[in-house]
């Protein structure tokens, strides 16, 4: 859903007349600058389709906006109970935001695992909407509760809206042919009309959008749809909700130009097709499925007009081998993955980079080792993607930092494959992947031109005068090789894993000439030209440096900022480019006393900041598959600048 936002002259002047608007009836409405929610249920109770229709209408509303979709790894859990619980928080507001918020201050219980399972992050104070009908005895008892919450007294402290969902929906469907199972399912949509009643969200584009989902079964279409617009109705006349809240668009956070939601794994796909059409390749993906790289396949796969190829393979040795073979036929190939698949791919990747072909692996992170957690986020293949290869075998790596930020950094890993023809690692996490925010779709003149010369002719001259193709002579400004399509006519050249002659590229077992290879290429990685670290020191007498890199970016700013309008003097720096480093990071570093590096995994990036600058770099860390809160940090932070 895209959104056209004006100039921020323009947005003043909607925001008075908005906030003259009042909705039918005479009900309190009160204005609010923010509002995190989370809808939470059983992992069959569709909280993640609900989660994602309030915040398309929130998105083309004009807030801006930050998701957190939470799932169970199960295909599907034992229904009630706490393994099974789906969520999915949205935090949206009326100026910039950059997380999906430490507390929700609306809770949607589903039932009572849902309940329990999240009451633990709610604030004193919050609202809790439960679904009083799925409060049985049974249900309670599979999740521990001896007492009904609702009636225990144990959520006095909260404002409790128990409403039976299940039999208001069944009641409102009683004219459709539907037993009372199927209309039950409808339940969350009447919970999505009650939400988007109480936040004075847009209702059309829903209800286009379950009549295209629906399309083959119109029926379940316009059940769905009033299930939804009964819970409109159910909070515009029940006296149990007085209040209504309005959320303004975010008048002044967007530069003008339209705008859509956009998930990580969303970003990052349409980002390689971009990449390669500003690249003139065709795209190719060789993939095998992994949670939660999964999604970047299923979108690649719709997009055949644009020159994408899809290969699902049979494991992730083909799906990478595919792949390569595909970047030595002069295609941009990629190959996505999460971090198990990232140790089957090794081989091939120290392969990529003894051919030194251009080849993007895509590496979405998730908890663990081994299986660990495969819907939880993590940090941790940091040093996997660094040195988890036999023999001296360099890649360069780039992590995006925001879920819409992987549709730039897809096409900066696309850049650096393609010019100094190397495999590059993008380095992307199930937080970002799954997350979403408003994402500016850039005009086409905006995108960098990626355009690569193919090897076309002889290019050395041998001793007695004769011309030849040498498929390892560099290009002395970024060392890399010709790019020789099979089949050009004069461009025949060996290929291989086995160690190259430096020029000839023919096999080479010299001592020397294997060494000149390995500095060659650690020189051709090192050599990668990468935009300074910038630096935001708002005062410029800063003393604590917090340096992150990847998905920590939202946290971590959140928290620099409560800390400065507490009067705090922090400065923070985020790292997209890990291999090599910005060329200025060394001189960032020594201006500061103290430096925090925030991360989801053991200290990983601390640890080649130490190896590398010498910097006695703090690592604060959490491995716990859940994204940092700003206000963790920012209490971590304030004793660190206290010492």
């Amino acid at each position: 859903m895209t959104s056209q936002v004006s100039s921020p002259a323009e947005q003043a002047d909607e925001a008075v007349v908005g906030e003259q608007r009042k909705p039918a009836g005479e009900k309190d409405v009160r204005r609010l600058d923010r509002v995190i929610i989370r809808f939470a249920g059983d992992s069959g109770d569709g909280m993640q389709l609900t989660g994602d229709r309030f915040t398309s209408e929130t998105a083309s509303f004009g807030n801006d906006l930050s998701t957190l979709p939470n799932f169970p790894a199960e295909i599907r859990a034992p229904a009630g109970t706490l393994p099974g619980v789906s969520s999915f928080q949205l935090h949206f507001a009326d100026h910039d935001i950059l997380t999906p918020g430490d507390a929700p201050n609306v809770l949607v219980a589903m039932n009572p695992a849902a309940l329990k399972a999240n009451i633990g992050d709610v604030p004193r104070g919050a609202e809790i909407i439960v679904n009083t009908d799925e409060f049985t005895k049974r249900a309670m008892q599979k999740v521990g509760y001896e007492t009904s919450p609702l009636e225990d007294g144990s959520l006095d402290g909260f404002q409790v809206h128990p409403v039976p969902l299940t039999t208001l929906t069944v009641e409102a469907l009683k004219d459709f042919d539907l037993s009372r199972k199927d209309a039950g399912r409808s339940k969350n949509m009447f919970a999505l009309g009650l939400l988007s009643w109480m936040y004075h969200r847009p209702t059309e584009g829903t209800e286009r959008f379950l009549r295209t989902k629906f399309a083959k079964k119109p029926d379940i279409a316009e059940a769905n749809i009033t299930a939804f617009r009964a819970g409109w109705n159910f909070g515009e006349t029940t006296e149990d909700f007085a209040v209504s809240y309005e959320v303004a668009p975010a008048a002044t956070a967007f530069p003008p130009g339209t705008y859509r939601n956009i998930s990580g794994n969303l970003a990052l796909a349409y980002g390689l097709i971009a990449a390669s059409r500003q690249a003139d390749l065709p795209l190719y993906l060789g993939s095998y499925p992994i949670t939660p790289a999964s999604d970047i396949l299923h979108e690649l796969s719709k997009h055949k007009n644009f020159g994408v190829r899809t290969f699902q393979a049979e494991d992730e040795i083909a799906g990478i081998g595919a792949a390569l073979g595909a970047a030595f036929g002069g295609s941009l190939a990629v190959t996505t993955t999460s971090g198990p698949g990232v140790a089957l791919k090794s081989e091939t990747i120290g392969l990529a980079v003894s051919l030194e072909l251009p080849l993007v692996v895509v590496d979405i992170q998730r908890g663990g080792p081994s299986t660990g957690l495969p819907t939880k986020t993590e940090q941790a293949d940091l040093l996997q993607a660094m040195y988890g290869r036999n023999g001296e075998a360099p890649v360069p790596v780039v992590a995006p930092r925001t879920p819409a930020d992987c549709f730039d950094a897809s096409l900066e890993a696309a850049r650096i494959a393609l010019t100094y023809r190397t495999p590059v690692f993008l380095l992307s996490d199930g937080y970002l992947a799954n997350g979403s925010e408003p994402w500016r779709i850039p005009e086409a003149d905006e995108l960098p031109d990626l355009r690569v010369q193919f090897a076309s002719g002889t290019n050395h001259t041998l001793a007695d005068g004769t011309d030849v193709f040498w498929p390892f002579k560099r290009d002395p400004k970024t060392l890399a090789r010709p790019w020789a399509i099979p089949g050009t006519p004069g461009l025949e050249h060996r290929i291989g894993g086995i160690e190259k002659q430096d020029g000839t590229g023919n096999i080479s077992y010299d001592p020397a000439n294997h060494d000149f290879m390995v500095r060659t290429r650690q020189a051709k990685v090192d050599g990668i030209a990468v935009p300074d670290l910038e630096v935001d020191d708002a005062n410029g007498d800063a003393r604590l440096l917090v340096l992150g890199w990847g998905s920590t970016y939202g946290p971590i700013t959140a928290a620099v900022r409560r800390l400065r309008a507490a009067g705090q003097s922090v400065a923070q720096a985020h790292l997209r480019h890990l291999n090599p480093f910005p060329r200025n990071l060394g001189d960032v570093l020594k201006r500061y006393d103290k430096v925090v590096i925030p991360e989801m995994n053991l200290g990983q990036l601390a640890t080649l900041i130490r190896a590398e600058y010498l910097v006695d770099a703090v690592s604060y860390n959490q491995v716990n598959g859940m994204p940092f809160k700003a206000e963790q940090l920012a209490t971590a932070l304030k004793e660190a600048i206290d010492g």
